[in-house]
């Protein structure tokens, strides 16, 4: 069985988002395992890229501070390996496909798999050229995760036939970033996604209070948040982990 699954075994799973080394790696690390006290499902850890064209600007900035403080993918392995020591629940990195090609596509799976991380989420990887990665993943038991998003419409059940993980799903178009309002007609997606797998489906993109988390994860088999974290990194700096850990508490505790 997939260790991702076991994020979804006790009712409604949480999912924060964090840069890795936004402001600096210590930090990330006490934001992590507070998020994990005050009880995270999964945790998807962000991968600095340069150029991370599904984020919004907070995430973006959140890359940028990462990569000017010296954040390499090597050093991201050594963070996971050492957050291993003591976190247990599922990990996934969310990263894109030039981040894997330009570190050799082999090598960086391969140590995914030895350090503990339990599948990868490419938001630019098109779903047609997931076959560039997806034997790799198979071969070292890591899994890809894979994105529907609302233009996804009729390859909706091709997309979760294939699932491995879970489903991502993307409550709305553009970018990540909150919303105060997501539109979206997600029931039918989710639906369309339940008559053809059983993996379960999480929602991401514009979730930001408990009462989203909630709508969201009512829908779906969790809710995921990435933005709203980072906001709390970038005004509380290196003070934020107990601040990031209260916040979600109070998302968790929404969805149950």
């Amino acid at each position: 069985m997939s260790n991702i699954k076991k994020a979804f075994e006790n009712g409604k799973a949480f999912i924060p988002f964090i840069t890795v080394g936004d402001p600096d790696l210590e930090t990330t690390a006490k934001a992590v395992r507070e998020m994990v006290k005050n009880g995270a499902d999964l945790i998807e850890l962000g991968i600095p890229f340069s150029d991370p064209t599904a984020e919004g600007p907070v995430i973006q900035g959140a890359n940028l501070r990462a990569l000017t403080g010296g954040v390499t993918t090597d050093k991201v392995f050594d963070f996971v390996r050492d957050l291993r020591k003591d976190i247990t629940v599922p990990m996934v990195f969310m990263t894109y496909s030039n981040v894997v090609y330009s570190y050799d596509a082999e090598r960086f799976i391969k140590t995914c798999s030895e350090i503990g991380i339990d599948g990868i989420i490419l938001p630019d990887l098109p779903y047609e050229e997931k076959d560039e990665f997806l034997p790799i993943c198979k071969k070292y038991d890591v899994d890809l995760v894979s994105l529907i998003a609302p233009t996804s419409e009729n390859r909706i059940a091709m997309i979760a036939k294939d699932a491995e993980g879970f489903l991502y799903i993307v409550s709305s178009l553009g970018v990540t970033g909150t919303r105060t309002e997501i539109k979206t007609d997600l029931e039918s997606i989710v639906k369309v996604v339940r008559e053809n797998t059983d993996i379960p489906c999480a929602i991401g993109f514009g979730i930001s209070t408990p009462e989203q988390a909630k709508k969201m994860s009512s829908i779906s088999d969790g809710a995921i948040v990435g933005s709203a974290i980072i906001k709390i990194l970038a005004q509380y700096g290196k003070d934020a982990p107990s601040h990031i850990g209260e916040y979600v508490g109070e998302m968790k505790r929404a969805i149950i």
